[in-house]
Parts: structure tokens; sequence; C-alpha cells
């Protein structure tokens, strides 16, 4: 499996001016090279490197490989839309291949500026050591908060896909973020008050305007989207290590497009613009590939309304957000667990193994 890291630049304030020119000079080429290719309408990677390789090389003092990679970036861009003339940001990414960028050591890079080559010592989180000889392909060099980072595609081996002998529903929500067929809860009532406190704090600032209210708007950015972040990581983690230790795969509803297919009002459609369930979902799956889990995705219609012991379905059975109870045969549950019990037994019937009654 590809995973992408993330790894902290600590340059030092020569090699932080270097790397910043260098950032704008690239994407100040890549201007330049998308204007080519718009006007001669001309948008493969080959024909745009014949059009303007040496004059960019003579134009902006890029090195070869600089080119290159710019040529690249611009031809990948238009691969995307050829409707629009496209534009890139001052300080927008940088792409690096081993020819310009290279590992000297776990904490050490060598990378190539407008200036020449310059070492960079590196630093990056604890939870998955780098292995230098699996980096795979490009990295790109970004720059947040005046802090650069290089977003590094590692090759990690995935573990032996393990013989479920079960299934482990995983029914995601606004209210409970995630809820198994186990019977286990996440609940999502942290996350609503860090949203509506965030929410509240901002429309404060805003209102305010004063150069203080944005230093302060500048401070807390981001900060409510790295905390939906770690506590979905801490999630997915925690299903996974459950479905490994009892051996079964997990199954989750394909949410896509649900969005924009949901008929909601406003309050609850702005929680739902905020609730990282696809973020969730993506955590589970490449978890559990690297633990050898299988992971199911299965059609999400009705889960909440069919009775996961009769299986009526009928609207009047979700008596409120927590309050499952079937008109047809009277079974009572909790609305959730009762979901995950449905997307459990839909999941049961991918299994290579499939009872008859599927």
């Amino acid at each position: 499996m590809l995973l992408t890291m993330k790894v902290k630049l600590y340059p030092d304030q020569y090699q932080h001016r270097s790397l910043l020119e260098t950032m704008e000079r690239f994407n100040e080429a890549c201007n330049y090279i998308s204007n080519i290719a718009w006007t001669n309408h001309t948008f493969g990677k080959v024909a745009i490197h014949k059009l303007a390789y040496y004059e960019i090389r003579d134009k902006f003092n890029l090195s070869s490989q600089m080119v290159v990679r710019a040529v690249g970036k611009v031809a990948e861009s238009y691969k995307i839309d050829k409707t629009c003339q496209h534009g890139f940001k001052k300080h927008g990414a940088v792409v690096y291949d081993q020819r310009i960028l290279t590992f000297k050591s776990t904490d050490e890079i060598s990378i190539l500026t407008l200036g020449g080559r310059e070492r960079i010592t590196i630093k990056y989180g604890e939870y998955r050591q780098l292995n230098m000889q699996r980096v795979r392909g490009q990295a790109d060099l970004i720059y947040h908060n005046n802090i650069f980072y290089l977003m590094v595609v590692v090759d990690v081996p995935d573990a032996d896909p393990i013989d479920p002998q079960g299934i482990i529903g995983v029914d995601m929500g606004i209210v409970n973020i995630a809820t198994t067929s186990d019977g286990e809860v996440f609940s999502g009532k942290k996350c609503t008050e860090v949203r509506q406190r965030y929410s509240n704090l901002k429309a404060k600032l805003q209102s305010v305007g004063t150069r203080s209210a944005k230093r302060h708007l500048k401070k807390i950015s981001g900060k409510e989207r790295r905390f939906k972040k770690d506590i979905n990581h801490c999630i997915a983690k925690s299903i996974v290590q459950t479905a490994k230790d009892t051996n079964r795969a997990i199954a989750i509803e394909n949410l896509k497009g649900i969005r924009t297919n949901s008929t909601v009002n406003k309050t609850v459609r702005t929680a739902m613009g905020k609730w990282a369930f696809n973020e969730l979902g993506n955590f589970l799956k490449y978890k559990a590939t690297l633990a050898g889990i299988p992971v199911f995705e299965v059609d999400p219609k009705n889960t909440s309304r069919e009775c996961s012991m009769c299986g009526h379905i009928d609207k009047k059975n979700r008596k409120s957000q927590s309050e499952f109870l079937c008109v047809n045969c009277g079974h009572a549950e909790n609305a959730d667990i009762n979901a995950s019990n449905n997307i459990s037994s839909r999941g049961i019937c991918q299994l290579p193994h499939r009872p008859l009654s599927c």
C-alpha cells in the first residue's frame, strides 16, 4: 500500500529563504508554461516540453530537472480540466523527484534550490518510521504557516489477509460518529461541542474585524479540523484492532454523495457538511488493509429503517435519533446499533463463503 507521510523540514534562516525563493520561481515558471500550453492548445507533457523547455530554462534560470517537473505539474493539471487556462499560486507545491531530492539519513535530506543543494534536517511523527528504501516516486514540497513540509510517498507492505469468521458492521453518523454491531458507541458529542465553539468564536472575531481579531483567527485556523482528524484516527484504530483480535472483517456503508442527495434542514446540512465521514471510512480502509482485515462497502439504503430481527422496513420504525421500535415484530433497540447490525448482515453476504440465506 502507498501511504503519504508528512515530513517537517527544519531549515536555517538562509535555507528557509532559499527554499521560498525556489518555490516562488518554480510556480512563476508554471504560470508561464500554462500560458504557453493554453495559447497553443497543447496539453501533453511531451508536446509542452518541446515548446517551452529552452525558453523556461533561460528565462527563469531553473535546472533541467526543475523545468521537467514544472512542465509535468502543468500537464497533470490540464489532464483534469482543459476548459480554461490554469493559474498556480505563488506558494503552490514544488514537485521533487530522486534526481533533485535525496534522503541522506532518516533525519536529513539533500534538496535542490536556486542556489544549489542544501542539506536540511527533517522530523516526522513516531506513528510510522520512515524506511528510505520504501520511498516511491516524487515528493511535494509544501509551505503552510511559514513552515515547510515534504509529502513523501512510502510503499508499506500489506499484512497477509485473514480468513474472516464474521463481520463487524459500522454505522457512521453525526450524533454518534461510529457505532459497531458489537454495541460499541463512539459519541460525537465532543466533536459537536468543539465545532459549535469554534463556529461561535470565528463569527465573533469576524464581526469585530480588528487586526488583533484577524491574528486570533489565523491562530485558530485548522484546529477544529486537526481535532476531528485525530478523533477519526483513534476510532478507526480501535475498530480495526477489535476486528483483528476477533478475526472478523469490517462492513461500512457506501455514503458517496450523501450530502447532495439528502434533503434536510439548514442546521443538519451544516453539521453534515462538517462531518468527516469519508475521512473516517478511508482511515478504516487503510488501517484495515495494513492489518490484513477485509473491508466491505454495502448499500446504505434503509439501514436505519430496517428491523435487524425480522427485516421489516418502515419509516415509522425509527421513532427518534436513538430509538428503534419495529412496528411489525416489536423489536426495540438503539437505532444506531440496529443499523450497524443491518450493515453487518449485508456485509456477510460479501464474504467468500457466504451463507445460503444470502
